[in-house]
């Protein structure tokens, strides 16, 4: 291969590189608005929550998910991460409200908001 073109496709496969980190990097949870992060849970003092929310997630979430939450680590992912124990309860039900189809997760705002908050109950009593 001549030099030019060695350098050209060596120059394509950074930008490339860098596009890919760069869309990585950034993620539906960069756009939680500030007053959904700060909501809290209204049902996380309420321990009956946590089975409900274990319901919902057997109905909803454990087709993806797996039964233990811990995902197929590529197109499901493990509910059990960092991320997902940082997040803010608000974060959460931002997230299951909003959905990301881009990566395959479907927006779940068609279930009742305490059902929402219930799953976020039951993300939270896993990890």
């Amino acid at each position: 291969m001549n030099p030019q073109l060695r350098r050209t496709v060596g120059l394509t496969c950074a930008f490339i590189a860098a596009v890919l980190l760069c869309a990585a990097a950034s993620s539906r949870w960069d756009r939680v608005p500030a007053k959904d992060h700060a909501r809290t849970n209204p049902l996380a003092a309420h321990p009956e929550s946590i089975s409900a929310g274990a319901l919902i997630y057997k109905e909803h979430c454990e087709q993806c998910h797996k039964s233990d939450a811990t995902g197929d680590g590529h197109k499901k992912p493990s509910l059990r991460t960092d991320r997902i124990k940082s997040a803010t309860d608000g974060d959460l039900e931002w997230f299951l409200r909003q959905g990301d189809l881009a990566h395959g997760m479907p927006s779940w705002s068609s279930l009742p908001q305490a059902q929402r908050w219930q799953l976020v109950t039951f993300l939270r009593s896993i990890q």
